[in-house]
């Protein structure tokens, strides 16, 4: 199951052309919205709006049959109550995304929408313990809808601020920071002769391996069940 933590279609969509482009023929998906909440992640206001909903649906996953649970916002709302409750594997685009950047090159970028995220998305990787590999934050100057609803722009500001990643920070893998920027990835890395990651498509097929794998997140400390 695939959430996307807001109540937009046009963003849903978007992620949900981009993993059934990359699935396996095997692997069947269920993208779902919240039907009340945020119309988008725009700041930490947001994310906790969503987050009681996003629960429901995780304590749905189960319960449909579903062998994972993929949380489709570069922010990762919620995410370790989300583990606390859930049997099976919850992953993160965010999380994920980060450490498969550390393993792809020295130094990443990430591509987020507006400046005020800057500093946000500095502290998420600190949370992750991944900042001595971060090159910059760089923001396009967008909004979460706009980057699902102007694709075209888009990619042309992500190919001049990427370019500059490059050649003033020495950028070797970006990251494109934002689920509204879901299938963008290709045409961007192409162009640039660039590592370009998609979050979705990379936490897709990492999920696809766990579930393979039989793995999940432990139960023994962080994740236990909650005591109720």
């Amino acid at each position: 199951m695939v959430i996307n933590p807001n109540t937009s279609s046009v963003i849903t969509k978007g992620i949900k052309s981009t993993t059934m482009a990359v699935k396996r023929p095997d692997t069947e998906i269920i993208v779902r919205r919240l039907k009340k909440g945020p119309l988008t992640l725009e700041s930490d206001y947001d994310r906790s709006f969503s987050i009681p909903e996003m629960m429901k649906i995780v304590q749905q996953a189960s319960r449909q049959d579903c062998d994972a649970v993929i949380i489709a916002a570069f922010c990762d709302p919620g995410l370790n109550a989300e583990k606390e409750i859930s049997d099976i594997p919850v992953l993160g685009i965010e999380e994920v995304t980060l450490h498969i950047a550390a393993v792809l090159g020295t130094r990443f970028t990430i591509l987020t929408t507006s400046w005020k995220n800057v500093a946000k998305k500095e502290e998420e990787v600190r949370k992750y313990k991944l900042e001595a590999m971060l090159d910059s934050v760089r923001p396009l100057g967008l909004s979460v809808l706009e980057t699902a609803e102007e694709p075209d722009l888009v990619k042309m500001r992500a190919l001049k601020v990427l370019k500059r990643a490059v050649e003033e920070d020495g950028a070797e893998v970006a990251i494109l920071g934002c689920a509204g920027m879901a299938g963008y990835a290709d045409e961007i890395s192409k162009k640039l002769g660039l590592t370009v990651l998609d979050p979705m498509s990379v936490k897709l097929k990492v999920c696809e391996s766990l579930i393979d794998s039989v793995l999940t997140q432990s139960k023994r400390a962080i994740f236990a069940k909650p005591q109720r």
